[in-house]
């Protein structure tokens, strides 16, 4: 994409403030380009901002082996940009602005302040310093004619056409629309013949249909210190430990987001898929027998599960929910139950109530520099490519990992052109 301005001063456009964004316009600015950044909301970083509302997850400290593998199935398009920077690198990047951090109990990284907001100050300081010249406002709405055309953008001035020698794309996925990741790019590019993978909740809730009666009493309650198994369509059977949140239509939280791209290619592949939960994962079956295989005497069912093996309020209502009324008249089926309650999901919930998405521009659709190969000086970064990944640093990670490897692809293949 060839400037028709000015011949002495190549400009790139990045058109998305999110990390992704923010990290390719870094990398070109201090290269000496200039760089113009579009965004169509008010503020750069909002869904940066939001996701560290509770406490910005940076990143994660374990092996780089197991922490590549979060990415599942696209872990090897994701591994050379996690080689150039990866989570230490992060680290030492923040450092640089001035951001010191911190390993939590769990492995994750956080700001030292656990806040996102400093980090950001920080770094559009710098990025403004360096000559980044930012655009609000801006809505992308293609180019004019070719791909070697203008880009054009809906202002609240009116509609403007824009000028560059190269393009990022980083306008994230379909997520969080109302922050700005509307997926609204997803037409214009398959309008070019660019191959995208439909866009899908990742680290969503699920759909269960509880009756009126669970829902009404215990919607958005925690179901905490649980075990949550899932057996995924090869036989692994996956097993962790943590709590979940029980919503008004399923389950959502941070052991659901985990198994969520496994979750939904089963519900896409069968129509459901199930869960089985620990209710008492630190008690055996021969402890819980024991209990529960006594006379229970004048106690309540309620009352007798409470006293003899700690089972109450949601647990107690989860059991009654799934449960035949038989089974809580019989000693082993009730202790079955106990340690593996079946749950069935039956969808995934809405792509915009989920924390990230997977799809987007297909890594076949692109050259090592995340240049798409159809369409020379346009480049993909962050959300908006086919990966996905959980929560505990891994998104944020990747995110700024492809925006660098795109800003710097941005670089070579201008060399190149000269």
């Amino acid at each position: 994409m060839k400037s028709i301005d000015s011949d002495l001063f190549r400009t790139v456009a990045v058109i998305g403030g999110g990390p992704a964004g923010l990290m390719a316009a870094e990398v070109l600015s201090q290269a000496g380009l200039k760089v113009d950044l579009y965004d169509a909301m008010p503020s750069v970083g909002r869904k940066f901002l939001m996701a560290g509302k509770g406490g910005m997850n940076i990143t994660h400290s374990e092996p780089f082996d197991k922490f590549l593998s979060r990415y599942g199935s696209r872990r090897n398009y994701i591994k050379p940009m996690l080689d150039a920077f990866g989570p230490d690198a992060l680290r030492s990047w923040l450092q640089s602005l001035g951001i010191n951090t911190f390993i939590g109990s769990s492995g994750r990284v956080f700001p030292a302040d656990m806040k996102a907001a400093p980090l950001l100050r920080a770094w559009l300081h710098r990025l403004r310093v360096a000559g980044v010249n930012f655009n609000m406002r801006y809505q992308w709405i293609g180019w004019v004619g070719d791909q070697n055309g203008k880009l054009r953008f809906v202002t609240p001035e009116g509609e403007t056409e824009v000028c560059a020698d190269a393009v990022v794309l980083a306008m994230g996925g379909g997520s969080w629309a109302r922050l700005g990741s509307t997926g609204a790019w997803v037409e214009l590019l398959v309008q070019r013949g660019i191959l995208i993978e439909p866009l899908q909740s990742s680290n969503c809730g699920f759909e269960i249909g509880w009756s009126e009666y669970f829902r009404s009493r215990f919607a958005g309650q925690p179901l905490k210190s649980v075990s949550v198994t899932f057996t995924d369509s090869e036989g692994v059977k996956i097993q962790q430990q943590g709590e979940l949140v029980v919503t008004a239509d399923g389950v959502e939280g941070g052991l659901i987001y985990t198994l969520s791209a496994l979750l939904r290619e089963q519900i896409t592949a069968t129509g459901g898929a199930v869960i089985h939960l620990d209710l008492a994962p630190d008690r055996d079956m021969r402890f819980l027998f024991d209990r529960i295989s006594q006379q229970r005497g004048k106690d309540s069912m309620a009352n007798f599960l409470r006293k003899r093996v700690g089972i109450d309020g949601i647990k107690a209502g989860l059991l009654r929910e799934v449960l035949p009324k038989s089974d809580f008249d019989n000693p082993v089926r009730l202790c079955e139950a106990i340690k593996s309650l079946p749950i069935r999901l039956v969808a995934a919930r809405p792509i915009d109530e989920a924390i990230s998405s997977s799809g987007g521009v297909a890594f076949e659709a692109l050259d090592e520099r995340l240049m798409i190969r159809s369409m020379p000086g346009v480049f993909c970064a962050g959300e908006m490519l086919d990966w996905e990944a959980p929560t505990g640093g891994y998104l944020l990670t990747a995110c700024f990992a492809s925006g660098r490897a795109a800003g710097l692809g941005v670089l070579a293949w201008l060399n190149n052109e000269q």
